[in-house]
């Protein structure tokens, strides 16, 4: 299905238009591994889609025994790599279940990362996984000059990583996601980070969006007229750039950003862009990611609320 048409029903699953991966995921879920590795071996030159690819196969597997399975059977980087990934969502589940095994997890996730990254340590993949237990962990190295309040962090870790990557797309929002007050973060580290982060990115790179990401991150319903912040000129200031600098480059990528357009998409139609929203959204075609439209309650309702409002086709069912 094209990324530009919409047939009247979301499509939610993070494989998107990927549809090789999409096809190694229903295997995954059969308990067969072979495209598997295929996909993931195929994206060993484009580090953001092997990131993203080793995350949505790892969520297909983290409740059943295929990566230990192929780990045992087929011990290369690929296998490596999915256990990692696999180890490392199951101890973020477990901390957010205040599981009493966490910190078994966290270790044994940690050795399976550190094992992968032996297999290829050109790829910065296994790191990230390191840099997303670290909201676990809690490291707090000095940071660097040029924040204001010089929250203390990974720094380290994510050097690390970008050393490898420079604009890794997943590093960079799980080291903003450990200032995320969730995690035991503050508000002025979050805003801190987020803003040290985009302004050191490329203006046609998808990392300007990490304000935004922080913006909904903040939202509280509760809160009286909450919605108008995305109506502050700072915020529509960092949409329309966005939109302005990054949303043209849309054709070059392999598969359709659903995540980055998402937050794209309803900064701006929260900002009142509605004729740029709907440029988005119609880029986005049926594929849909629940953030951030599930800060504001069911995202689907809130998906159709935006289509309408923008003069889209919406689902028959609403």
């Amino acid at each position: 299905m094209p990324a530009d048409s919409f047939d009247g029903q979301y499509v939610w699953h993070p494989a998107a238009d990927d549809h090789r991966l999409a096809r190694a995921c229903i295997d995954v879920k059969a308990g067969r591994y072979f495209s598997a590795q295929e996909v993931l071996r195929e994206a060993r030159g484009d580090f953001d889609i092997r990131a993203h690819r080793s995350l949505v196969l790892a969520s297909e597997a983290a409740d059943s025994d295929l990566a230990e399975r192929w780990l045992g059977e087929d011990p290369g980087p690929e296998s490596t790599l999915l256990w990692a990934r696999v180890a490392m969502l199951r101890a973020l589940r477990a901390a957010d279940a205040h599981d009493p095994h966490t910190g078994t997890l966290v270790d044994i996730a940690g050795a399976a990362c550190e094992r992968a990254a032996r297999m290829l340590p050109d790829d910065p993949t296994p790191w990230v996984a390191q840099l997303a237990l670290a909201r676990i962990r809690r490291p707090l190295d000095p940071a660097p000059q040029g924040l204001l309040t010089a929250p203390p962090g990974p720094w380290r870790l994510f050097s690390r990583v970008i050393g490898l990557d420079p604009w890794n797309r997943e590093a960079h929002h799980r080291f903003l996601a450990f200032f995320f007050t969730r995690y035991g973060g503050t508000a002025s580290a979050r805003w801190d980070v987020a803003s040290f982060l985009s302004h050191r990115a490329p203006a046609s790179s998808p990392l300007r969006l990490l304000p935004l990401v922080a913006l909904a991150e903040e939202y509280d319903p509760a809160s009286l007229l909450a919605y108008r912040a995305w109506r502050q000129p700072q915020w529509v200031t960092t949409a329309a750039g966005s939109y302005t600098n990054w949303f043209p480059l849309l054709p070059q990528y392999r598969y359709t950003p659903v995540l980055d357009l998402s937050y794209l998409a309803h900064a701006l139609y929260m900002g009142r862009r509605e004729l740029e929203a709907r440029e988005v959204l119609t880029a986005m075609g049926p594929y849909a990611s629940r953030m951030p439209w599930s800060v504001f309650g069911a995202p689907d309702e809130q998906l159709t609320k935006a289509r309408r409002a923008c003069g889209l086709p919406i689902p028959e069912s609403h």
